[in-house]
């Protein structure tokens, strides 16, 4: 957006973050500070990302009443959500209109947040749009990088899938979205191939001219309960509606070429 001319401001909480913003032409405001989001030039487009916490959503204490108070509304609103909300669909395909059924805390937390930001939408007139993300790679973090650290952990579970995308093909759905905004419009971002993670890993170590990681079988991996959590859930997620609708392609429609794209950039 900053190339098509787009100031940008970020909304922080702290000051790490706040020289991060600087370092990339953002512009940053503190998140607890009123009176300096207030001032804030108006805002065409709010992209809200902090994950929510037991209290909800925090963005919708620091940005509804600067918004209110500005008296200034912005074309469009999204919120980052996940593919989570779905819950475990035994591999079966998951599109918008599929029935939420979170299965963890931090899912049925942003079950909960897409609720509030929807009711706010409503309530004030503003344009809210909820984006489903899967799992996210791009350059520096990927399989790629857990292969050179020998971090990765190749686990196999049979008819287990995962959804995924690129970072770059979030960026390019949600400008896809700023230009055509649909007020409660909610879209599933994620590439065109479902895959098993060992699948991922092989595909990795192929491109880097190296074997595959040993392969450690599910029951065997002895993993935390935060993991076991993730891989208790196997869905596919359509992108079908966000092509349709926003006429959004994924640079990278699958894993092979995102990695591709990542080892071409060391």
């Amino acid at each position: 957006m900053q190339a098509a001319g787009w100031e940008v401001w970020a909304a922080v909480r702290s000051e790490a973050s706040a020289e991060e913003a600087r370092a990339a032409g953002v512009t940053p405001v503190d998140s607890r500070d009123q009176a300096a989001l207030v001032a804030a030039p108006p805002m065409t487009a709010i992209l809200v990302t902090p994950a929510p916490t037991e209290l909800g959503c925090p963005a919708l204490e620091a940005l509804v009443p600067a918004i209110a108070k500005a008296g200034a509304f912005p074309d469009w609103i999204g919120y980052l959500s996940t593919t989570g909300v779905y819950g475990d669909r035994e591999g079966r395909w998951c599109f918008e209109t599929t029935p939420l059924h979170a299965r963890s805390i931090e899912a049925g937390r942003r079950v909960a947040a897409e609720r509030d930001w929807l009711e706010v939408g409503r309530g004030m007139g503003l344009t809210v749009q909820i984006f489903r993300l899967p799992g996210i790679y791009g350059p520096g973090r990927s399989p790629l990088e857990r292969l050179r650290e020998r971090t990765v952990r190749n686990i196999v579970k049979p008819g287990q899938v995962f959804s995924r995308i690129h970072v770059e093909d979030i960026a390019g759905a949600l400008a896809a979205s700023i230009a055509r905004p649909r007020a409660g419009g909610i879209y599933n971002v994620v590439d065109d191939v479902p895959a098993p993670t060992h699948v991922v890993n092989a595909w990795a170590a192929a491109l880097m001219g190296q074997a595959p990681p040993p392969e450690i079988p599910y029951d065997e991996a002895g993993m935390p309960a935060p993991a076991r959590r993730f891989w208790a859930e196997n869905k596919r997620v359509s992108n079908a509606r966000a092509k349709a609708e926003l006429g959004w392609r994924p640079i990278y429609p699958s894993y092979r070429e995102g990695l591709a794209a990542i080892l071409s950039q060391k």
